[in-house]
């Protein structure tokens, strides 16, 4: 038997047949590591999204109750709770400080996420020259 004749077969005292099959296995492992990672990236990047749709919830509530604070605190804050309320944040709290609105929300992220806790994000709106009135 020449040595082209034997390189498939099996030969009980060699290495080579101890070795079948494990690059498979290193390939699992890979794909294993690679999946996990994706996984990983992914949750991240609804974390990063639940904070982001936190801070816009609250500067478009803020910018709500500025634009209804003549009308008193009771209006002004039941405006920011309805923009809140329609970007499925919590609006924690709202007050009117004459003549700005400061608002407070947060947000739950979904998932296994939801054990790290709530974003929270806090947004000042008023009018760039303080006019002159009740305070």
């Amino acid at each position: 038997m020449t040595g082209a004749e034997d390189a498939g077969r099996f030969l009980p005292n060699s290495t080579a047949g101890r070795d079948r099959g494990s690059a498979t296995l290193w390939a699992v492992a890979g794909i294993a590591v690679l999946f996990a990672l994706g996984i990983a990236v992914v949750w991240a990047g609804v974390g990063v999204n639940t904070r982001h749709r936190a801070v816009a919830a609250a500067d478009l509530s803020a910018l709500a109750a500025a634009s209804n604070v003549g009308d008193g605190e009771d209006v002004a804050c039941g405006k920011a709770q309805w923009v809140s309320t329609r970007m499925r944040v919590t609006m924690t709290s709202c007050r009117v400080e004459w003549p700005d609105a400061l608002v407070e929300v947060s947000a739950v992220p979904p998932g296994v996420l939801e054990s790290f806790g709530p974003a929270e994000a806090r947004a000042r709106a008023g009018p760039v020259e303080r006019p002159v009135g009740p305070r």
